[in-house]
């Protein structure tokens, strides 16, 4: 049998948004999770040099795996040794190599509903089941130690996301304790994906590591690193699989890109840079938390870190993908459907990126506020109170 996978719907919205900027629309591009900044100047200085001087091949950076293991010191105040960070051509291949190391097909993994459109899909193409639990408000979209525990039959794995995508939300400390102590009571294998870290306003996220350090970590440079298009990401395992992780990387993807490598490290020296970024994701979150809810839209997931505000939209729509193309038809904003991230309640969910500049963020609230406003003039049920 061939795993069906279902389609990434946000992908044919900016298929559609691109087609219209090439016949000449104006376009704001709201529909994905990456950085419209671009990677740090010094690493894009340094890039500069290399390709200037160097062949470059196949080859993996000691140094960056270096500076990876200490930056877990650093953050997280836990030891991290140089040869359990591998070195990926961005956290979808890092992905697939952790969920190739830890089961076999047929394994169950389980995952919070909404999530990451691939969690879902990757699982399917791999074939493991996914164990989708719903998670609402009540849960602030995320996964809890007691929703786990309660599972039967208990799953062989599970996926962690905080800050997740597409909400946004982090799990609490104590939280992510809890949810550790019922994974290793359980024996519950453990992939967090901690590519939003650094992207947070208030309180950083926690590591799973932190609580449990048999887990496997996941991260990338294309969030707060801002270096989405340089495909660099990184796993983290535990000594055991170590070899395995490797065999994977090498046979399947061989290096990471050598011109990544190489400015990814230097990234790690641009803190200040970075952290500018985060200062303007803040202001644009701020806009996007007073706008939306005057346009009806008022029951938002809370956004602690990443970059989106995912938003019911159920006074408007039962076909989150329907109005996402009416909207970037009419606008010229795209946003993403809530259907890739919750088959099941998405389809009364969007989800705004706010990773663009300032002024592209007051421009869009400038352009929906009238097309949400008129949607409330025919159906005044969905004004806000």
């Amino acid at each position: 049998m061939i795993a069906q996978v279902e389609p990434f719907h946000a992908i044919a919205v900016s298929r559609l948004a691109h087609d219209m900027e090439a016949a000449g629309q104006s376009v704001i591009h709201m529909e994905f999770g990456q950085p419209s900044t671009g990677a740090p100047a010094r690493a894009i200085a340094l890039a500069h040099e290399v390709l200037d001087s160097e062949a470059m091949g196949y080859w993996e950076s000691v140094p960056l795996k270096e500076r990876i293991a200490g930056s877990y010191a650093e953050n997280y105040g836990v030891q991290v040794e140089r040869e359990q960070v591998i070195l990926t051509c961005g956290a979808s291949p890092a992905f697939v190599m952790a969920l190739s190391c830890l089961f076999r097909p047929g394994a169950r993994v389980a995952l919070a509903r909404p999530g990451y459109v691939a969690y879902r899909n990757t699982l399917k193409a791999m074939y493991l089941e996914p164990v989708e639990m719903e998670c609402g408000p009540e849960e602030r979209f995320q996964v809890t130690a007691a929703a786990l525990d309660a599972l039967d039959p208990v799953p062989e794995g599970l996926i962690v996301a905080s800050p997740a995508n597409p909400t946004g939300t982090i799990i609490a400390p104590a939280e992510m304790a809890a949810i550790a102590q019922v994974c290793r009571r359980k024996g519950i294998k453990v992939v967090s994906d901690e590519i939003y870290h650094g992207l947070a306003y208030g309180a950083q996220a926690a590591s799973m590591l932190e609580h449990l350090p048999e887990a496997v970590i996941v991260n990338s440079f294309s969030k707060y690193f801002s270096m989405a298009g340089w495909r660099l990401g990184w796993l983290v395992v535990p000594p055991a699989l170590i070899d395995a992780a490797r065999a994977r990387m090498g046979n399947l993807f061989l290096t990471p890109p050598v011109l990544a490598q190489k400015a990814g490290l230097m990234a790690f020296e641009c803190r200040d840079e970075l952290d500018g970024h985060v200062e303007t994701y803040a202001r644009n979150r701020a806009i996007l938390l007073e706008a939306l809810p005057q346009m009806g839209l008022g029951r938002i997931a809370p956004p602690d870190g990443a970059f989106y505000i995912y938003a019911d939209a159920s006074e408007f729509t039962d076909d989150s993908l329907a109005m996402c193309t009416a909207l970037l038809r009419d606008t010229g904003v795209a946003t993403a459907p809530g259907i890739d991230f919750d088959p099941a309640n998405g389809r009364r969910f969007i989800r705004f990126s706010f990773a663009v500049s300032t002024p592209l963020v007051e421009e869009a609230v400038r352009r929906i506020g009238p097309w949400f406003a008129a949607r409330r003039a025919i159906n005044p049920a969905s004004a806000p109170s």
